[in-house]
């Protein structure tokens, strides 16, 4: 089922609640459904469990959650630069012309993938069920507005987009699936700016997570996303890469 144009517009914010759910995790006392303990080191006894120390578990799952969320902010700030800042902070859907360049060669969503993997990366510092919550909501919200926007596409762009669907999977890369490159350059800047919670996560976990501090960590990434909305309340509307994907 497609997402509606509320959804659409204000999924930042739907995305936002869903977080806070899975760190709030009302049901864990009154159910006794879970417990407090964080999922970053829950994940990392039950790496212990392979035959490693409980030590080395968790710092593998501190290295494992540092990866997801450097392919997380890479797929966000990739995608942004060649879709342009402009269109992906819109509030409503726009089509221009068929992009097929930089991760969009590979795969047709990866600032909603991009999105995912962050949330994943988030969701370890959540009790283990908010966790479970959390990621199984946002799986379900990000994959209607997917199915919603590419319905959009087809409407708008017809026979071009359609062909481009053919040929590079929705969210996940195929092997030997891509398209040929355009001409599409893309901006960075404007990119690296659109995209700081994104790199303010990557940055939080690889500097801060080796105290083990979780409260720190869920603090930096709150500063990073509040200063994303200041740097995006302060970026120009116009956006020189102005067509959809």
């Amino acid at each position: 089922m497609k997402a509606s144009a509320f959804e659409f517009r204000f999924r930042l914010w739907i995305s936002f609640v869903i977080i806070v759910l899975g760190f709030w995790a009302p049901w864990i006392e009154p159910l006794q459904w879970g417990t407090r303990t964080t999922t970053w080191l829950w994940l990392g006894f039950h790496i212990s469990a392979l035959g490693v120390t409980a030590t080395t578990g968790i710092v593998i799952a501190t290295w494992l959650t540092i990866a997801v969320a450097a392919v997380a902010a890479l797929l966000r700030v990739c995608g942004t630069a060649y879709l342009g800042a402009g269109i992906v902070n819109d509030a409503e859907m726009k089509a221009g012309l068929v992009i097929a360049d930089g991760p969009y060669r590979y795969l047709r969503n990866p600032l909603y993938l991009g999105s995912w993997l962050m949330a994943a990366a988030i969701a370890t510092l959540m009790p283990p069920t908010g966790a479970t919550v959390c990621m199984v909501l946002l799986s379900v919200f990000l994959i209607r507005i997917v199915l919603a926007e590419e319905a959009y596409l087809t409407t708008q762009l017809g026979e071009p987009y359609t062909a481009y669907k053919r040929a590079v999977p929705r969210l996940l890369p195929g092997l030997g699936r891509e398209v040929a490159a355009g001409y599409r350059h893309p901006n960075w800047g404007r990119a690296l700016l659109s995209e700081i919670t994104p790199i303010g996560v990557l940055v939080s976990f690889a500097a801060l997570s080796w105290d083990y501090n979780s409260n720190l960590l869920i603090r930096a990434i709150i500063v990073s996303f509040g200063l994303s909305l200041i740097v995006k309340a302060l970026l120009p509307a116009g956006d020189s890469n102005s067509s959809l994907h």
